[in-house]
């Protein structure tokens, strides 16, 4: 659990660098846990490597990772990650994307970009979106670690895809997650190890923004029942600011069996109105 200043240095860093690291967030036996999920959903469900040079011919991507097994349910949720992340966004914040990235032995690096480009904003612009890459293997130099430009985020352009650039390999310990501004230019690196190295993807955006996962439809609604309140407002299950996802002015979380979290910004207004009127008559 970080304390409210760790959780301030952490974001002061994103804002400034573009990224920061909190070593050794989740413990041994959760990253065990986990990595024993993914090897057996792989297994069961004869899963294999992606099919885009992008996504890596040798790395095992699997998405919408919350309909497989509980224990992912803690990842977006972890109480040493989320906390950062609604201190740069706000508390309303969603989920935007959650995936495993296992490199292979041979798995070649991958170009440098970064995840906002398609997104037609001026850069430098505010945070958008923040990944946390979840090392589950010791992220080292062999094995594929993280790559990324300190301070890019701030950048006035993209990055030319294809093009090398002098970038830095977060290296760092298993069970550490790196949390980044996603418009930091970043890739992940080339494994010459012998073994494979385990991690995952975890982004999360703003409340008016569209998910990069279409995690609505992509998870099954007695699935989503079953998850805890926060993981369903942060799948899309909210509304935010009183305004931005309602259903009919409600709250789709009634969807869910559970009772709305707030008033709709239209009824809000009526009743501080009306609140103000009898405070004035007394």
């Amino acid at each position: 659990m970080l304390s409210e200043a760790d959780i301030t240095t952490h974001a002061q860093r994103i804002r400034d660098d573009g990224y920061t690291v909190i070593e050794r967030a989740a413990d041994p036996a959760l990253v065990a846990a986990l990595i024993g999920a993914v090897e057996r959903i792989e297994r069961d469900h004869q899963l294999g490597c992606a099919k885009t040079s992008f996504e890596g011919f040798k790395t095992l991507r699997v998405n919408n990772l919350l309909t497989y097994d509980e224990v992912f349910w803690e990842v977006p949720l972890h109480s040493s990650v989320l906390p950062v992340v609604e201190a740069v966004l706000d508390k309303e914040c969603l989920l935007s994307s959650f995936c495993s990235l296992v490199l292979g032995p041979g798995q070649e690096a991958q170009p440098i970009h970064e995840d906002t480009q398609l997104i037609p904003l001026p850069r430098p612009h505010i945070p958008i979106t923040l990944n946390a890459i979840w090392a589950l293997s010791d992220f080292t130099a062999t094995n594929g670690a993280t790559r990324i430009i300190p301070g890019s985020h701030k950048y006035e352009t993209s990055p030319v895809y294809g093009q090398d650039y002098d970038a830095v390999t977060a290296t760092m310990p298993a069970g550490s997650v790196m949390l980044f501004d996603s418009a930091l230019w970043h890739g992940g690196g080339p494994n010459s190890s012998e073994a494979r190295r385990f991690a995952f993807s975890c982004a999360y955006c703003w409340g008016w923004m569209r998910q990069q996962e279409n995690l609505q439809l992509g998870i099954p609604r007695e699935i989503a029942q079953r998850f805890p309140r926060r993981l369903q407002e942060l799948c899309g299950y909210s509304v935010y600011k009183g305004q931005f996802g309602h259903i009919d002015n409600r709250d789709p979380i009634e969807l869910l069996g559970r009772e709305r979290g707030k008033r709709m910004v239209w009824e809000a207004t009526d009743v501080r109105n009306a609140r103000l009127a009898g405070q004035a008559t007394n």
